[in-house]
């Protein structure tokens, strides 16, 4: 049977838990888009990254594209046009301005959702903020959390090392994704990465579309790992 990719998406009145780290200032969000009716839905961390609190506004192709920066956004709307008319995914790396007027660089992850007969009618998958505002804001979290994982840290490392080769990313921005993923699918980190890494094999050799491949993986992973 055909695995449907459907990643959780927050919902609209979702607020950060208590004591949680920068809540004003997201590294990660989620998104879907269906192609039918053009209809977004963002997580609550991606109306913050746009400057909006959650569910102030209602996402549209039009809000989106005005929000990109003006060099990139000729590029992105060809994106979107593809997806709707050929089943693409959203995945790229772009620039949007915020409400405030500031800057971010994201990394946009996403696969497919496909109907029952196999037929691509949307995309899903999340925003990486690459900022260097974003990333130096969340040091001190990352910081804190990597000591407590040193028996797991080899097969951790080893993703990571993935993600950055794959996308051209940080360390610590790697790691950002990962934890994401494991919190999104409530998998643990550890297996997360080690499915990631025993998968590596499946990733088809140039001059296939490698980041593609790589995005579908990602973003369906938790589904073949082994129940402990």
């Amino acid at each position: 049977m055909t695995q449907h990719m459907q990643p959780h998406v927050s919902d609209v009145s979702d607020v950060p838990a208590e004591g949680s780290v920068l809540p004003d200032q997201p590294a990660v969000g989620s998104f879907r888009f269906w192609f039918a009716t053009r209809r977004w839905e963002w997580s609550a961390e991606v109306y913050r990254m746009h400057g909006y609190r959650p569910g102030e506004i209602e996402p549209t192709t039009e809000l989106l594209l005005a929000h990109k920066h003006p060099d990139d956004r000729t590029h992105v709307a060809e994106i979107i046009e593809r997806a709707v008319e050929h089943g693409e995914t959203f995945s790229s790396r772009h620039r949007f301005i915020d409400l405030s007027g500031q800057e971010h660089t994201v990394l946009v992850v996403a696969d497919r959702i496909l109907d029952d007969t196999g037929a691509a009618v949307g995309t899903s998958g999340f925003y990486v903020d690459l900022s260097d505002t974003i990333a130096e804001a969340h040091q001190a979290m990352l910081a804190a959390t990597l000591p407590g994982l040193y028996e797991n840290r080899a097969v951790i490392e080893q993703a990571k090392g993935v993600l950055m080769r794959i996308y051209q990313i940080s360390a610590d921005q790697a790691f950002q994704v990962l934890r994401w993923r494991s919190q999104e699918t409530n998998t643990k980190l550890r297996a997360l990465a080690q499915q990631l890494i025993a998968e590596l094999a499946h990733v088809p050799p140039p001059p296939a579309d490698l980041v593609a491949a790589f995005d579908h993986i990602l973003l369906t992973i938790h589904h073949r790992i082994p129940h402990e």
